[in-house]
């Protein structure tokens, strides 16, 4: 039976909370001149917006999840996004099966992503969906054998818009996962300048992961750019390696930056 969205929404309205709400609203800086301006939240912790998902996914039609993409409240985007996920995971190929099995889903679907990348309006949003959508996309082959393009990743990262860039770079954990580093180095480099302390983390955040999984290549990386670096970028870049490492490279560092209380980097189990 397929599910509405007007029926989620409904769902999602009559669980909200008032103080959630508000605590929501301070947290993800919906205040005027804050990057979250406007956003409008019912009240609902990332796990209740998790079992409305996992109760509809698989049954709700991309022309219903884009009417929760365009809701004005936030966990019905949030809810949305997690929908497409679902349909993303269900569009991988199975052991065994080639590698172009639903190819042809998986690019329906990374399309429809792209053309409501704008909707993924602060990090959270970004952060839950790109890696699970865009990031499985490009590590499969299309229908005809080649490969996505993923030159869409650096036109993202040449917006003008905060999200899209933002997606760009935190897309890129997934071919970190998958030992492909070639793609974050360069649009970590391509981000370096730019002003916004939530791109600043996630570029140091990606950083990490690839020195997570190699840390030749990340050190490689910080001798060439730590001294191009924010300071918020390189402080996260550089938290899993030794602490005498870590002051080194912090001496390198000419470029600062006032420091920023929110965290952006979210558990996905809450």
């Amino acid at each position: 039976m397929r599910v509405k969205a007007n029926d989620i929404l409904a769902t999602l309205l009559a669980m909200g909370d008032d103080v959630q709400r508000d605590n929501l609203m301070r947290f993800f800086k919906t205040g005027k001149g804050e990057y979250g301006e406007g956003d409008k939240f019912i009240g609902i912790k990332v796990p209740d917006t998790r079992m409305v998902v996992k109760e509809a996914k698989l049954r709700v039609p991309l022309e219903e999840i884009e009417v929760l993409l365009d809701s004005e409240w936030h966990e019905a985007r949030l809810c949305g996004f997690l929908l497409l996920v679902e349909e993303m995971k269900a569009a991988l190929p199975k052991a065994r099966q080639v590698q172009t099995t639903k190819a042809e889903r998986r690019e329906e679907i990374a399309q429809f992503y792209l053309r409501h990348a704008r909707k993924a309006n602060n990090w959270d949003l970004v952060d839950m969906s790109c890696p699970k959508i865009l990031g499985p996309w490009l590590l499969y082959p299309k229908a005809d054998g080649t490969m996505p393009d993923r030159q869409v990743l650096y036109r993202l990262a040449a917006s003008t818009n905060l999200w899209e860039q933002r997606i760009a770079m935190v897309t890129c954990w997934m071919l970190i996962r998958a030992d492909q580093y070639d793609d974050t180095l360069r649009l970590a480099t391509i981000l370096l300048p730019h002003p916004h302390d939530l791109i600043h983390k996630a570029v140091g955040w990606m950083l990490r992961e690839v020195g997570k999984r190699d840390m030749p290549t990340l050190e490689d990386y910080l001798d060439a750019h730590a001294s191009e670096m924010h300071r918020t970028t390189l402080r996260y870049a550089i938290e899993k390696m030794p602490e005498n490492k870590r002051q080194s490279y912090l001496c390198s560092s000419a470029r600062t930056v006032q420091p920023s209380n929110q965290q952006d980097i979210i558990d996905y189990g809450t």
